[in-house]
């Protein structure tokens, strides 16, 4: 990334997010900025990227929704959002107050093209305030279903091209980017005749986290590794995405997606891709995705057979977490009482490929589970001969953790004290805040500075969004041709189904304690 220094401001002390210089100036459009999501992650990570100078000093953000509100409104209610007064100059009052001040409201239909002509007369105005060179960031922080029209009302109010030849224009756009392959197909044919491919950044936040990112610095950086991460070496790899949460507030959504659409098809297949993928040319964009691609279309497709073999669906029924009894997904508010939506899912994919042929691929993610991690574990093969006899010797494990503590672990064996050989397992910790210090840069913060300044490589592709659909597709298809197991399958606070254990038995390998 072209963004990163190591030299700190005094912004935000040790645990900041931190830049090179500003990025261009611009105006940053926000759709849905009354929104949960904004108000929860978009606003803070501006926030913190104003704080340490990786914004513009001029740049403008101009909420906009169907919520009646003036600037001074939308200032102070977006204010609760911001990180507290205390000290430091990035969380002082007066920083606080110059930070509001670069914010403007809006109200509009999002189907209404009289709002974006004021939208566009808005727009003029603060490029002439703020000397912002006409350039223009649109970011869709709405449901799915309003991406569309405001996808058309951009191209109708003449808002999606650059202005002229020196200036930029690029729209964010949140998942999930369909519901299945047709209609990603179709989303994607419809952003097409309004943008051009490289001004649309489809975002995934865990591409953002810094040990997703890690994944391949670890990889492609250090040439102890990147020699045995092939299927010569490598015996089988897990990707596990776990959740003690249930559904909180997103009951209404998640009744029409389930854990496949809302997880699998985005950030668990995100994050195979990036462990699995050839060295790209380079890091930047076009070779990184070319090479996520490839990764994607080689994943051998589930057949009506191997569907029911490789698949585990389950959904969680009343349980203990933390010592508190919690409600079933059925019993959630907002939920159908016979749901049949999933909360969890196990597969197992094969990556039909010369570097990982017969290598498993062990995906899982789940809510109401026994404790919240996300991870990567590439198992590796035993030694070929087997010198200690008596001896059980662990397996190599190199475990990849993506949250909530960002670091890397590598677990060999070594002789215990004493006069035998006796060989115990022993890890190699690498903590990222033990290490950089602080907190890990907020997720969003990165994606979004990417954004600004050109930089698509952590962003989704139209053919990668429409891959990975097609690889999940024939799962939803037969799941709505046939009855879910016996739901609830699985308690609150468990590892999940007991079905999901059948998935690696066949291959004599277990599933990573929870």
């Amino acid at each position: 990334m072209s963004s990163r220094t190591v030299e700190v401001t005094e912004s935000l002390a040790a645990d900041a997010y931190y830049c090179e210089k500003p990025t261009e100036p611009c105006a940053i459009v926000l759709f849905g900025a009354s929104g949960d999501l904004a108000r929860r992650k978009i606003f803070p990570a501006l926030y913190e990227l104003a704080a340490n100078h990786c914004l513009a000093p001029s740049f403008r953000l101009v909420g906009f929704a169907r919520s009646a509100m003036t600037d001074d409104a939308f200032r102070e209610s977006s204010s609760e959002f911001l990180p507290k007064p205390g000290a430091g100059s990035a969380t002082s009052d007066t920083f606080r107050k110059e930070f509001a001040q670069h914010l403007n409201y809006v109200t509009g239909q999002y189907d209404d093209p009289a709002s974006y002509q004021k939208l566009a007369a808005r727009l003029e105005e603060l490029d002439r305030q703020g000397n912002l060179a006409g350039n223009r960031l649109f970011y869709l922080s709405v449901p799915p279903e309003i991406y569309a029209p405001v996808i058309e009302q951009l191209g109708k109010a003449n808002l999606a091209k650059p202005r002229d030849e020196k200036s930029w224009t690029r729209i964010i756009i949140e998942k999930p980017f369909g519901r299945d392959a047709k209609s990603a197909r179709e989303l994607n044919q419809r952003v097409r005749t309004v943008f051009d491919e490289s001004q649309v950044y489809r975002i995934d936040h865990y591409l953002g986290k810094e040990t997703v990112q890690n994944v391949l610095a670890f990889r492609f950086s250090n040439g102890i590794f990147e020699p045995i991460w092939n299927r010569n070496y490598v015996e089988h790899v897990q990707i596990t995405a776990a959740e003690t949460l249930g559904v909180e507030r997103r009951a209404a959504f998640y009744e029409t997606a389930g854990a496949l659409r809302d997880m699998v098809q985005s950030h668990v297949l995100q994050l195979t891709s990036l462990v699995s993928l050839e060295p790209p040319s380079a890091f930047e964009a076009t070779a990184v995705r070319n090479e996520k691609i490839k990764v994607l279309q080689s994943i051998r497709p589930f057949t009506p057979e191997t569907i029911w073999r490789d698949v585990v669906r389950g959904q969680y029924g009343p349980g203990t977490i933390d010592g508190k009894q919690v409600p079933g997904y059925r019993q959630e508010p907002g939920v159908k009482p016979d749901s049949s939506t999933e909360t969890y899912v196990a597969l197992k994919l094969s990556v039909d490929n010369w570097r990982w042929n017969g290598v498993p691929f062990y995906l899982r993610t789940g809510k109401r589970l026994s404790r919240s991690f996300t991870e990567i574990a590439i198992q590796f093969r035993q030694a070929p001969h087997l010198v200690f006899q008596g001896e059980q010797l662990q397996p190599n494990l190199l475990v990849l953790n993506i949250q909530p503590e960002e670091g890397i672990t590598l677990s060999f064996g070594a002789k215990s004290p004493g006069a035998k050989m006796h060989i115990r397992p022993v890890t190699m910790d690498f903590n990222y805040r033990s290490t950089f210090g602080g907190k890990a840069n907020n997720a969003y913060a990165t994606l979004i500075n990417d954004c600004i300044r050109g930089d698509a490589t952590l962003f989704d592709r139209a053919d990668s969004v429409e891959a990975a659909w097609d690889l999940v597709d024939p799962i939803l298809q037969a799941w709505e041709s046939a009855a879910p197991p016996p739901f609830p399958n699985y308690a609150a606070g468990s590892s999940g189904p007991r079905a999901a254990g059948e998935l690696t038995a066949p291959e004599d390998h277990r599933w990573r304690n929870l």
